[in-house]
Formats: C-alpha cells, sequence, structure tokens
C-alpha cells in the first residue's frame, strides 16, 4: 500500500538496475539514505524505488516531503502526516507517533533530510530503536550518521550514454529534438562538460527552446573554463551545477528573473493565484504578467508544475533552484517585503476562510488549510515577529481547522506561542481562547478546556463581539457535555442563544451543544426534532462539520429508541463527511456508531469488521475511545450484541483482522450499505 506518495511523472532515463540495489539494501538494512548533492536525481531515484519496490508482507511505504519545511519544528508533525496519524493525545508527538508505528511494518521516506539534520537524526534515531518493523529511506546531501545505516551515493547519469539520453529526451520535450551529426555531437560534448548531473542536463535542454544545441553548448563550456574565485574549494559538480543555473538564471528575461527570485519565499506547492498575489507587483512585474512568465519558467524547467489533489496546477522549485533565487531575493533587498506579502497573503486567505466557513466553501477551506500547511506557518512566524496581533488573528483562524485536521499539538503550540506575544486587548484573543480550548478538549485535557472556555468568555466580554460570545457558550458547553453535565451544557447553550445577535456559524454550534445535551438528558424526541431542523439549514448552506455531527446525533438517538436501520444510515451520512474534511476523531465515533447500528440489525460479522476498523482509527488519533458519556454504554452494548452473534471466537478474531487493516480500505469498506 502507497500512502502519501507523490505521482511518479513519466520520463525517467537511465539508473535501471539502481531501484532494485536500492531495494536489496532495504531489505537488509533498516536505514538506507541517498546522498549527492543538489540535482544529482536523489528524490527521483526514492521516488522510483517506492513506487517500483514496495516491499512485500508489509503495510506498504509511506512518503514525507521535508523540503517545505523552514526548520525542524514541523518534522515531527509531516511524518506524522505521511503515516495518516492524526494525534489527539495529551502525550509528546513523538511518544504518540513511535506508539503508532510500534507494531506496524512500514517502509518510511524522508525525502531532503539535509536542512533538518540534527533533528531528523534524533527522531530516525528513536523510531528505529522503538519500532522494530521500521524501514527507512532517506534522501540528503549527507548521511545522517546513525550506526547502521547504508549510505548510497548517488552518482551523476554516464554522460556518454544515460546523461546523453535524458538530454535527448528533454531536448525533444523542448521542441528541439536532436536530428543532425552536429547536434548530436554537441549534445554529447554538453553532457561530458555537465558531468551528467541530471538538473543541469534539464536547465540546459530547457534553453534549446530558443538556442540552438551548439550555441548552449558552447556558451556553458565557455562559463565552465572561466576561473571562479571558488573553484578550489568548491567540488566540480557543485560548481558546474551553479554554472547551469547561474547560466539558465542569465538568459532569463528580467521579469522571469525577478519571479524566479520572488518565488523563493514561497514554501509548497501553490497555485497560480498564490503566485500572482505574492510575487507580482511594480512595473517589472505586473500581477497580470504573472501566469505568462510562470509558464516560461517552468518551460525552462525552473519551476514544476505538477497536478495537485484538487485537479488544479500547482508551481514548486527544486530546492537548488530556490536556493539560487533566495540569493537574488537578498539581492535585490527584497527579502523582508516579500515575506510581508507572503504573510498578508496567507493571513488574507485564512480571513476569507472563516468569514465562508458556514457554507458551501467550507471543505474547499479545509483543503486549501492542509495542503498550505508549511507556508501558513511561515507566515505566523514572520508575523509574530512583526506584527504580534495579525500573528494571534491568523493562529486563532487557523486553530479550529487545524484541530480538526489532526494538528493538535501544532494548533496548541502555535495558539499558545501567539498568546504570549499578542497583547490582551487583541481583537482576535477571544477567538484565539477558544480555539486553544477546542484543542485541549479534543486531547482530553478537560479542565484546561474549562479554564480557557472561563477566559474566552472573560475576553470576550472585553474586547468581543456577539460571535466572540457565542463561541465561549458553546466551549463551555462542550467541555459541560465531555464531562457528564448535559443540564449545565444546555443551560450554557440556552442562555447564550437567547441574546441576540451574532453570525449563523457561532449560533449552530451552540444548537448543537443544545442538541448533545437534550440527548444526554434523555430527551430524545426533543433532541431528534431539534436535529432534523438544524440539518434542513445545513443542507440549504452546504455545510458539512455541523451536518456531520447532527447525523452523529440522530444516529445515537435512532440506536437509543430501537432504530438500527436509520442510525446506520446517519452513522454512513456521518462517515462521508468526515472522510471529505479528513477528521481521524470524528471518523472513529462514526465507526463505533455504525458497528452498535450494524449490530442491532443483526449483522454481527460486518459489526466486528466495523468495531475492529473503528479502532484502527482510535489508534490513529492517539488516545483510546472517547466521546460523550453516553457512548460508554452503546459501545458495551455493541459488544457483547456481537458476541452473542458470531461467537466470541470469531469475533475476537474479526476485531483483530480488521484492527490491524488499512484505515482507507477499511473505511470504504464501512461506507457500502447492505
Amino acid at each position: 500500500m502507497l500512502r502519501n506518495i507523490p505521482t511518479e511523472p513519466p520520463g525517467f532515463v537511465g539508473r535501471a538496475d539502481e531501484p532494485a540495489l536500492i531495494a536489496h539494501a532495504l531489505a537488509t538494512r533498516r536505514l538506507v539514505t541517498l546522498t549527492g548533492p543538489g540535482g544529482v536525481g536523489k528524490s527521483r531515484l526514492a521516488l522510483r524505488t517506492a513506487h517500483r519496490t514496495p516491499p512485500s508482507g508489509s503495510d506498504g511505504v509511506c512518503w514525507a516531503d521535508l523540503w517545505p519545511l523552514r526548520d525542524d519544528r514541523l518534522l515531527t508533525a509531516a511524518v506524522a502526516d505521511a503515516v495518516d496519524l492524526a494525534d489527539h493525545s495529551g502525550g509528546s508527538p513523538e511518544e504518540t507517533l513511535t506508539a503508532w508505528l510500534a507494531d506496524r511494518r512500514l517502509l518510511l521516506v524522508l525525502d531532503s533530510c539535509e536542512h533538518l539534520l540534527p533533528a531528523a537524526q534524533t527522531l530516525v534515531r528513536r523510531l528505529l530503536a522503538e519500532c522494530p518493523g521500521l524501514t527507512v529511506l532517506t534522501t540528503s546531501r549527507q548521511p545522517l550518521g546513525l550506526d547502521g545505516e547504508y549510505a548510497y551515493q548517488v552518482r551523476p547519469l554516464p554522460p556518454d550514454s544515460d546523461g546523453l539520453a535524458l538530454f535527448a529526451d528533454r531536448a525533444a520535450a523542448a521542441g528541439a529534438p536532436l536530428l543532425l551529426p552536429g547536434d548530436r555531437a554537441a549534445a554529447r560534448s554538453l553532457t561530458r562538460r555537465l558531468d551528467g548531473l541530471p538538473l543541469a542536463l534539464e536547465l540546459a535542454a530547457a534553453q534549446l527552446r530558443d538556442l540552438p544545441v551548439d550555441q548552449v553548448e558552447r556558451e556553458l563550456v565557455h562559463r565552465l573554463d572561466l576561473p571562479s574565485g571558488d573553484h578550489a574549494t568548491r567540488p566540480a559538480r557543485h560548481r558546474t551545477l551553479r554554472t547551469t543555473v547561474g547560466w539558465s538564471h542569465e538568459l532569463a528575461t528580467p521579469a522571469e528573473r525577478l519571479l524566479w527570485a520572488r518565488m523563493s519565499v514561497l514554501c509548497g506547492p501553490v497555485d497560480t493565484e498564490t503566485v500572482a498575489e505574492v510575487c507580482g507587483g511594480g512595473a517589472a512585474l505586473p500581477s497580470g504578467a504573472v501566469p505568462g512568465v510562470l509558464a516560461a519558467l517552468a518551460a525552462k524547467s525552473v519551476v514544476i508544475r505538477e497536478s495537485g489533489p484538487d485537479g488544479g496546477v500547482r508551481h514548486r522549485m527544486l530546492d537548488t533552484v530556490r536556493e539560487y533565487g533566495a540569493m537574488w531575493l537578498a539581492e535585490l533587498g527584497e527579502t523582508h517585503t516579500l515575506a510581508e506579502r507572503h504573510a498578508r497573503h496567507f493571513l488574507g486567505r485564512i480571513r476569507r476562510i472563516r468569514r465562508a466557513w458556514f457554507g458551501p466553501d467550507q471543505l474547499d477551506g479545509y483543503r486549501t488549510v492542509e495542503r498550505s500547511y508549511a507556508d501558513l506557518c511561515a507566515a505566523l512566524d514572520h508575523l509574530l515577529g512583526t506584527r504580534p496581533h495579525q500573528a494571534l488573528e491568523l493562529a486563532a483562524g487557523l486553530g479550529f481547522h487545524w484541530a480538526c485536521c489532526g494538528h493538535l499539538h501544532d494548533a496548541g503550540a502555535h495558539l499558545s506561542r501567539a498568546l504570549r506575544h499578542a497583547p490582551d486587548d487583541a481583537p482576535a484573543r477571544p477567538a484565539a481562547l477558544w480555539a486553544l480550548g477546542v484543542v485541549r478538549a479534543l486531547q482530553g485535557d478537560h479542565e484546561a478546556a474549562e479554564l480557557l472556555a472561563g477566559d474566552c468568555a472573560a475576553a470576550a466580554a472585553a474586547v468581543g463581539g456577539a460571535d466572540d460570545r457565542l463561541r465561549a457558550a458553546y466551549l463551555k458547553g462542550l467541555v459541560h457535555l465531555l464531562r457528564g453535565r448535559p443540564s449545565a451544557a444546555r443551560a450554557e447553550a440556552e442562555h447564550a442563544l437567547r441574546r441576540p445577535g451574532g453570525g449563523l456559524g457561532p449560533r449552530m454550534m451552540c444548537r448543537l451543544v443544545r442538541i448533545f445535551a437534550l440527548t444526554g438528558q434523555g430527551l430524545l424526541d426533543q433532541a431528534r426534532a431539534e436535529a432534523g431542523r438544524l440539518l434542513v439549514v445545513c443542507g440549504r448552506h452546504g455545510e458539512f462539520w455541523t451536518r456531520s455531527y447532527l447525523d452523529y446525533q440522530l444516529a445515537l438517538i435512532a440506536l437509543l429508541q430501537g432504530r438500527s436501520a436509520d442510525a446506520a444510515g446517519h452513522a454512513r451520512a456521518m462517515l462521508g463527511a468526515k472522510q471529505r474534511i479528513g477528521d481521524s476523531f470524528g471518523t472513529a465515533l462514526g465507526l463505533d456508531l455504525l458497528a452498535a447500528s450494524l449490530a442491532a440489525h443483526g449483522e454481527g460479522l460486518r459489526a466486528a469488521r466495523v468495531y475492529g476498523a473503528g479502532l484502527t482509527y482510535w489508534r490513529a488519533v492517539g488516545h483510546p475511545q472517547r466521546g460523550t458519556p453516553e457512548l460508554g454504554p452503546v459501545r458495551e452494548r455493541c459488544e457483547r450484541t456481537t458476541r452473542e452473534l458470531v461467537g466470541d471466537e470469531l469475533y475476537e478474531k474479526t476485531v483483530a483482522g480488521a484492527a490491524d487493516g488499512e484505515p482507507a480500505v477499511l473505511l470504504a469498506e464501512a461506507l457500502e450499505p447492505g
């Protein structure tokens, strides 16, 4: 099973035997590092190996891109994402990650470790020590230096064979096939002088759109023959690549060079709109010209175009090219200006997402937050040092989304840091305290969540508005529910709802608390009627998060009223919404309810399998089964009924088999009716 692995692009040339050699090394060593200079093809070879030679008899291959990370604070979160761990625990992220991987047989690929080397060494050392079934493949410009590591030196392509074949392939793609003997002779000379470095060959081949191959060869050879001040201290291949990148920079138009430099501020793959807003501006590069300039840089192999998960086109730079752009950005004196634009863009995007949260754009908001993770963290870091009140606003806007998508540790850390830096009268303080309270509640720290709910209410009264007061009431009600106090939760929600004002979304959240409370009080008909009315509103607005928890309540109510078929339908509706949002915690709750519904309907074997799937998701959130207190007896009745239906031995075998399965496969199976 391949998880979170980039699609392998076409056009892999050469290295026919190397994936098998690396696969053999992985079969005998638990840590293999592909080393070599920038642009030699380490990542491409690792990707080829992961796609072509996944280990047999294992849980599969997981891939973590580390190149978008600016520092090591997000390292553990990036690895957790790669292995589908949505950590809701109160322990350290490293502890939870280690526990999640402890009994799994996985190949974990960490791509581009060199800029995070000390942290990568520490994390990999711990994972290998405590997770006996784990094998790690890393790419790095230097080995990790750990005991038992096998360092495989990725070398340039042989210039006269594979190097020439790569250049010819890219030349044809540039619309300049090497048809004449003179062209092939110039190409052979060029590949030799470029030492078969794949990135250098791609950059050189991209110039054939505008220049004949013999001129490209003459120009590059001339530059490589020029004396250089760093010739004695830099390896020849480093100088070769730097010369090729520099010549590509020289041949670019002024607008292309400017965009190249400005794009270095971006961390992850981004859409054209983001590039235009962050990097466009001024007479030299108006925003409207950015798409055309971006296409020109892609044609020159300076920018890589990728298909995003939403089907759109996204753009990124390789590390070596981005480093060169960052150097020129500093030369232009625009480093701070671009960091400001970058932060302003992503703060604006989060503001738009928050305004549209209760509506049809909600799913797009979740996906934007998830795929912009590294850039959002970089923007937050910048704002903390320049405008703390806006950093607090950004953290508050991200906190709830990060909590829902499993980034609880990072959300808590960023929110706490922003709250420390921002003044007490910052307008975003109530929202930030609310988001941090939700984080603590989901981590099971109900005492801290209750204290934060009180702080949130006080801040809302001091500097907030109606929405802040409603969110504070929601948080107080949520804590009451989790601590088994439905009457107090209902009173809190109803008091808040009697007050005028507030947006539709915050009011809906308080209504949701009231529905949970009514169920907890045993007022099932009243809870069902209220949930039905609210479900209509959610459907009218195209909203998913509230609707998913309404289906949760309707499933629970149906179970308690003996309507098992209705319960299963609502549980599947909840699971479908949680799947689209990416909420592992909610998925775990939904699977428990679906299992109970199937058991009540007499489908013992399916109930056991779905219950086992739920255990897999509970493990993925890093703590035992949770939820409001009324869910405990439902789980107990589910297990008792299922054992009666299929027998203890088959029950335990089925649950254990599902609990060791692939979460996404199990969820897809559970969503199939009948």
